[in-house]
């Protein structure tokens, strides 16, 4: 099956400290991939290279079928979502779809106003007036309006009330389901993982632990639950006494 993360030997070195070596991951297209691991396991600096953002020091990396980065077509495969959910408080909503079809050569308007009339939201409301769901809700809305290849969203729910982040993830998964998108999804919560995801990668100490598909991994472990595996994966990397990298 074709990949649309590709990664052999990546790593990223700052000084003598590596934030991720040896990384080879083959993450099959159409995956909603989940990526957990503790602070300092390198998750930050394997997000950065994929979306482009931090050049590798060494290996090689492919992201939907290119380089990271290489040109506004590459650029326009990928949608991202950060932990603050970012988007601009001063600016309506409307204004954030505007610039997102300035921007965009892909945009869907349709699919951006239809969310947001689903969600109840009135498109002259400013950002800085919304509340830490709908402001993740909206920032979704952009990334999903651009129509990548594949999604990255790094802690989007970490700061969303239980209420909100079910909500979250919920439209997350119906949406790449119905748009049969690629999605790596970071975050510290496992139990997200485990009811969204259909393939797993953790990460400690600044290397991949597992990857692979939930069902392959948890038939070959034979775990209670996928936060049993991925603890049981953590607990064994530390005990390894492998050395603490930069995140």
């Amino acid at each position: 099956m074709d990949a649309v993360i590709q990664t052999e030997g990546l790593g990223k070195r700052y000084g003598d400290k590596w934030a991720l070596a040896d990384c080879s991951l083959h993450v099959p297209t159409g995956t909603m991939a989940g990526l957990v691991g503790p602070n300092g396991a390198g998750k930050t600096t394997l997000l950065s290279m994929i979306t482009g953002m931090l050049p590798p020091t060494a290996g090689r990396i492919q992201v939907a079928g290119g380089a990271p980065a290489a040109g506004a077509g590459q650029l326009a495969k990928v949608g991202f979502v950060a932990q603050d959910a970012p988007v601009y408080a001063g600016m309506s909503i409307s204004d954030h779809f505007k610039l997102g079809a300035h921007l965009n050569p892909r945009w869907d308007m349709a699919l951006a106003r239809e969310r947001v009339a689903h969600l109840g939201l009135d498109q002259k409301q400013k950002a800085g007036k919304l509340s830490g769901g709908q402001r993740a809700q909206l920032a979704l809305t952009m990334a999903l309006a651009k129509q990548p290849s594949l999604l990255i969203l790094d802690e989007p729910a970490a700061a969303l009330d239980p209420l909100a982040r079910r909500e979250f993830m919920t439209d997350l998964t119906k949406a790449a389901a119905e748009r049969s998108l690629s999605v790596l999804l970071s975050s510290h919560l496992i139990e997200d993982l485990e009811r969204a995801c259909d393939y797993l990668i953790v990460l400690a100490n600044g290397r991949v632990q597992v990857a692979g598909r939930v069902p392959d991994l948890l038939a070959a472990q034979q775990p209670a639950s996928v936060q049993e595996m991925v603890l049981g994966y953590l607990s064994r990397a530390r005990g390894n006494g492998e050395t603490e990298v930069a995140r």
